[in-house]
């Protein structure tokens, strides 16, 4: 990998990363990273509580911008209003709004409160102008409903780490929706993914790492960092038949396109 493929990690817990509360530490990650290829990245936050610590990483390191959200199976700590997240997401660090969404999952019990969390999401966003960063997971019905009924099309955003099907992809592309692929289209059992990945418009894809989770192969069972998305990008680029530079080129494209706010490091 060469230093002018500068692709983006466009979903990745930099101060969930082992020693993430270090700057030195994170510095070094980001050092990882760029020799490895990848040159800007979205550090995604969960929950009310450690936000400060997402936006300060973003603060403190130019390539690094951040969201604001609370995760659907986070369930304790403060429960931001639509006013909050609105007023949190005035920092000119903070690009997109989440992640949010539904996961039934560990949680099917509880898709009231989770959907009521997810539609204040979604109007923070619109109030704001800044895109989605969605999470679904066995919630396929209840989250594309709910991005219809919320109108989440007038601001758009990531299907984030998508492991569904290509009926879905296209449900959520028609809702001016990118999908983003993790480490997951790695893994052996993955070929429905992959099919995913090989038949979707490169213009509506991002890659990520999600790190410190889900490290793709060779790395898996190890923590993922963001170095690591070049091989979900390397996996897609042989998945289509197209060169590795068309695919870095394209999703960074992407991502800007998407992420309108985000300005690029010089």
């Amino acid at each position: 990998m060469t230093a002018q493929l500068l692709m983006v990690d466009s979903h990745c817990h930099l101060n969930c990363l082992p020693d993430g509360d270090n700057p030195a530490r994170v510095a070094s990650y980001l050092e990882e990273a760029r020799e490895a290829g990848v040159g800007h990245f979205l550090c995604v936050s969960i929950d009310y509580e450690t936000f400060p610590e997402v936006l300060t990483l973003a603060k403190q390191f130019a390539p690094v911008f951040a969201s604001v959200g609370v995760h659907p199976n986070h369930r304790e700590g403060h429960e931001p209003s639509v006013e909050e997240l609105v007023q949190l997401a005035q920092a000119p660090e903070i690009v997109a709004i989440g992640e949010t969404g539904l996961d039934y999952f560990r949680s099917e019990d509880e898709s009231d409160w989770q959907q009521a969390r997810f539609r204040r999401h979604i109007a923070a966003a619109r109030q704001t102008g800044k895109p989605l960063i969605i999470h679904t997971r066995q919630a396929r019905a209840d989250t594309l409903r709910i991005m219809a009924e919320e109108a989440a099309a007038e601001v758009g955003g990531v299907m984030h780490c998508f492991t569904e099907d290509w009926d879905m992809a296209r449900a959520a592309m028609d809702m001016d929706f990118y999908i983003s692929f993790s480490g997951i289209v790695t893994f052996n059992s993955a070929n429905s993914l992959r099919e995913v990945a090989r038949k979707m418009p490169l213009e509506r894809m991002l890659i990520e790492t999600d790190a410190p989770y889900l490290a793709p192969v060779p790395h898996r069972g190890k923590p993922n960092q963001p170095a690591y998305v070049r091989h979900v990008a390397q996996c897609i680029a042989e998945v289509r038949g197209e060169p590795l530079a068309r695919i870095v080129e394209q999703t960074t494209a992407n991502f800007f396109k998407l992420f309108s706010q985000a300005v690029p490091a010089c």
